[in-house]
């Protein structure tokens, strides 16, 4: 995935065309182009017989440029950038900064197509499309133009894990603005993929990015809390932010499972140093009721009264 930067210094994540799919974008859009060349030649053939060699020639000139040149640029300028074959190949021509193309860039890379594909047979069109980084021929060079895929795979991104319930909204005073966005990106990667990896390189990894994570806040990692529930903590806190600075609104508080037998049996899964080389970790505090003190029954009273020791009272008979 390529860089491409807006007028606005935004980075666009984009996917450059490859040479198979633009060749084969442009030989469907060669075929309708040479087709409808052919048979404007030979209607022009048929309603001008009477007229005399240079006029004729004059005529397929102008056919030929009206058709095979002329024809692509306006398809290109009123198509934002798709022919018939870009379409069916899921590929756009856009300018070097994200936008549509205009007039002047479909006349650019139509003038020069005259010489890179048609005079050429398409060969300088390839050798500079393998030579580019993005794939441009000249006539994109020259014209500032890109061509790019619009269908793209769709991935469907893993899940973070949220944080423990008595982590949510502990890091709520903590600067995030020092953190790049490479880090916000590794920190994520491990959180998503830590169920995969052992468990002594899993602690490994978050005691690295829990340390980098720290540098950048300015502030120190809490002690006693696995270094993977301080990153989940902290990346939750940063996406509760940006949706409420984009909708107003917060994602809401961590959901608290269910009590029961099935969810004490599962308790999160953040990776811990074993206890030969590291202290034990942090764990939530756990309130159990605590059982009342017995209370003597009646029927026990008189025994109890009968083992008190002698007062020298008796009563009266």
């Amino acid at each position: 995935m390529n860089e491409l930067v807006t007028g606005d210094a935004v980075v666009l994540g984009v996917r450059p065309a490859r040479l198979p799919s633009r060749a084969l974008a442009l030989a469907i859009d060669m075929v309708v182009a040479w087709t409808a060349y052919l048979l404007v030649s030979v209607g022009i053939a048929l309603a001008a017989g009477s007229l005399d060699e240079a006029a004729l020639m004059a005529l397929s000139i102008a056919t030929f440029l009206l058709v095979l040149v002329g024809g692509p640029i306006a398809v290109e300028t009123l198509s934002h950038g798709r022919s018939l074959g870009k379409l069916a190949c899921g590929l756009r021509v856009v300018r070097d900064d994200g936008g549509p193309v205009r007039f002047r860039h479909a006349l650019v890379r139509g003038a020069i197509g005259v010489v890179e594909i048609l005079l050429s047979f398409g060969v300088i069109a390839c050798i500079a499309s393998l030579v580019s980084a993005r794939g441009r021929r000249v006539g994109d060079v020259f014209a500032g133009t890109l061509v790019v895929r619009e269908r793209v795979p769709v991935t469907h991104p893993a899940m973070v894990p949220p944080p423990p319930p008595w982590l949510a909204g502990r890091f709520a005073e903590l600067d995030l603005s020092a953190v790049p966005d490479d880090l916000w990106l590794a920190i994520r990667q491990y959180l998503t993929r830590m169920g995969q990896l052992d468990a002594r390189v899993g602690w490994s990894m978050a005691e690295r990015l829990a340390g980098e994570l720290a540098a950048r806040t300015g502030a120190p990692a809490p002690q006693g809390i696995p270094a993977g529930a301080y990153l989940a903590a902290v990346v939750h806190e940063r996406q509760t932010r940006d949706a409420r600075r984009a909708f107003g609104v917060s994602p809401g508080p961590v959901p608290v499972p269910a009590q029961g037998p099935a969810s004490a049996a599962a308790p999160m899964a953040f990776p811990v140093p074993d206890k030969a080389t590291a202290p034990a970790p942090f764990q939530a505090p756990s309130f159990q009721a605590s059982s009342p003190a017995p209370v003597p029954s009646p029927a026990s009273a008189p025994s109890e009264a009968g083992a008190r020791p002698a007062t020298g009272f008796a009563p009266p008979a």
